[in-house]
């Protein structure tokens, strides 16, 4: 089997989504090979010994859409994969645009791009999906929601739900005491958010959000893990001396670890890593009711109304006061972890998925 998989990021939850299966479906003995712009991504797909090529392209569409189309066109002729598997929108694009059905195509959206849009380009973000499904064999959604959003703008694709997964031997529970020793963070009340810092992710709902967490829990510290667009500004606009900004960080599994609440205040998801993985390190989530979290969390902790800030200081506040509270949740997290979503289920799925498109077309 010959797959080649097309990223535009390169970082965070889709980039470790395509490493996984890159990974997985190598040691199925398949030829794997990974299209993406350099950086995180392109450098762990190497050390797991699969090809990399490179591919320029931006994260938004625009001019620029042409020139990335025939690059990756002349990547994918070269390699002649029996599956071509596109992971996010911009890959979807060019991807489509390269192939245009001449061989096997799989898309998996990662949110759709009309989700994180408005006016006018929602308009075209809706038209293109509608139209690109002509050229897509397989969709794949990371969530319940994430297909019901497709269907209900018309998106025809024949799809399959399959949920975002985690190393749940990788990531587990472990002392949270000696986690905050290694971070260097005081033994208090610590509420951790991992993720992008753009407006997409939330994290200014979050912020909003911490004054009234201090009122109820007055010693407590919020950690922000990640680095974006966003960080200047919303360091300037509420920068509280309990609020710590510690930038981008690839090893996250120490800040799960040393957290008492995980909290995902995304305006937007498909189905966020995040919640898996804080999970999996039997850590209580407190999230926005946006794509894939109620199916994620069920009762691994609390999903609150999406923007509804005072609801999301109230279940911050809740859980950092009352530890035995979040050490259930944390839990029953790991269990649903176990259960549901540890990547091996995930890439297997997907593997048979690949198997039995390209056994139709031969």
């Amino acid at each position: 089997m010959r797959v080649v998989h097309v990223s535009q990021p390169v970082e965070a939850g889709v980039a470790a989504v395509v490493l996984e299966l890159a990974a997985a479906q190598r040691e199925r003995g398949w030829r794997v090979d990974v299209a993406c712009p350099p950086g995180w991504l392109a450098d762990r797909v190497r050390d797991v010994g699969v090809r990399v090529h490179p591919w320029s392209a931006t994260r938004c569409p625009g001019p620029s859409v042409a020139a990335e189309t025939r690059r990756l066109k002349d990547v994918l002729d070269k390699l002649d994969p029996d599956v071509v598997h596109l992971h996010s929108s911009k890959a979807g694009l060019a991807g489509r645009l390269a192939v245009r059905g001449r061989r096997p195509t799989i898309f998996q959206p990662h949110l759709w791009s009309f989700q994180s849009a408005t006016g006018a380009l929602r308009q075209a973000s809706v038209a293109w999906e509608r139209f690109a499904a002509r050229w897509t064999d397989q969709l794949v959604c990371v969530s319940d929601d994430e297909l019901a959003a497709g269907r209900a703008v018309g998106v025809s694709t024949p799809a399959e739900v399959v949920c975002n997964g985690v190393d749940t031997r990788t990531l587990r529970p472990r002392s949270r005491v000696a986690a905050r020793k290694r971070l260097g963070l005081p033994d208090v009340p610590t509420a951790v958010c991992v993720g992008r810092l753009a407006p997409l992710k939330g994290q200014d709902q979050l912020l909003r959000a911490w004054p009234a967490v201090l009122d109820a829990v007055p010693d407590a510290h919020l950690v922000l893990v990640g680095d974006g667009p966003m960080r200047d500004r919303w360091r300037a606009e509420g920068d509280h001396g309990s609020v710590r900004w510690w930038g981008h960080d690839t090893a996250v599994a120490d800040f799960y670890t040393a957290a008492d609440v995980v909290v995902l205040p995304s305006r937007a998801e498909g189905m966020a890593l995040v919640p898996l993985e804080a999970m999996a390190s039997g850590r209580s989530v407190v999230a926005f009711d946006v794509g894939g979290v109620r199916q994620s969390v069920g009762d691994a902790g609390a999903v609150v109304p999406a923007g509804d800030v005072p609801a999301l200081a109230s279940a911050v506040a809740k859980r950092l006061a009352d530890p035995v509270l979040a050490a259930g949740e944390g839990l029953a997290g790991r269990r649903r972890a176990e259960v549901l979503f540890d990547s091996t289920r995930v890439c297997d799925q997907v593997a048979t998925l690949v198997d039995k498109l390209v056994g139709g077309t031969r």
